[in-house]
């Protein structure tokens, strides 16, 4: 009994002490943002490699988020009749839920494993020590950038992979359901009210927060080698993952009570 006493004490302080880091790390990420030196051509890099080059994931999980969800929503609402309306039943899952969560967890796998694995080889390989040996704050060189692109672009990914899941749906709802095209974009629009819009533009800006910082956090804190750099990866994305649903709940939750 005092041996498992003993575990669960030593990984609730491993766990605060991770909080604590983690906690550090964001205060000094907005410090970063608000004052010199800003390394323009790194926010730059970053946005490229964040926004650009996860367009192609987005894409894809956005067109057939929308068809799937078109395809099973038509057969449900067909047993009420009401196959006219799946155009509002799709926006509003992809604008309101679907496409902020969906995104997010794709720049989970692509993005969040990627900075985690970046930065904790730089860590094992100690360049982040022969940064702070230069006089170079590692946060101010490598973290601000990259938060700042997961913030800004994180909207911007979910605002297409919307539209092209609405595509999707599109061609589903016309060429399997046999829904007229005037008849679905008409729907699409009548089943978005403008809080709905808000709260899928505000969610994204909280996700793209969240899986940056997680990302480099897990990354500055790795050790143990090579082997090292692989268990980070796994942990950023499997945090990362439950960050992003934990935080839909409670995001949702304050934008309902705000909007609604």
């Amino acid at each position: 009994m005092t041996r498992i006493w003993s575990f669960v004490q030593s990984r609730l302080k491993h766990a605060a002490l991770e909080v604590q880091e983690y906690v550090r790390l964001v205060g000094a990420t907005f410090a970063g943002v608000f004052s010199r030196p800003f390394y323009r051509h790194d926010v730059v890099e970053q946005f490229d490699l964040i926004g650009f080059g996860s367009l192609t994931v987005v894409l894809l999980a956005g067109l057939f988020t929308g068809a799937a969800l078109a395809s099973q929503s038509g057969m449900t609402l067909d047993q009420f009749g009401a196959r006219p309306i799946v155009g509002r039943l799709i926006s509003a899952s992809m604008v309101k839920e679907l496409g902020p969560v969906l995104t997010a967890l794709m720049l989970t796998g692509r993005i969040g494993s990627g900075i985690a694995a970046e930065l904790g080889s730089m860590v094992v390989t100690d360049q982040i020590n022969a940064l702070r040996a230069l006089g170079t704050d590692p946060v101010r060189k490598l973290v601000v950038p990259r938060v700042l692109a997961g913030i800004f672009m994180a909207p911007v990914l979910t605002v297409i992979s919307d539209f092209v899941g609405i595509l999707g749906g599109w061609v589903v709802a016309r060429f399997q359901l046999q829904v007229n095209s005037g008849l679905y974009w008409s729907s699409v629009v009548k089943g978005l009210y403008m809080q709905d819009v808000w709260m899928g533009l505000i969610k994204p800006f909280v996700f793209g927060f969240v899986i940056v910082t997680i990302a480099c956090h897990v990354g500055l804190r790795t050790s143990g080698g090579t082997a090292g750099v692989g268990k980070a990866t796994t942990v950023s994305v499997v945090a990362g993952s439950v960050a992003v649903i934990a935080s839909d709940f409670f995001v949702t939750q304050v934008l309902i009570s705000l909007l609604y």
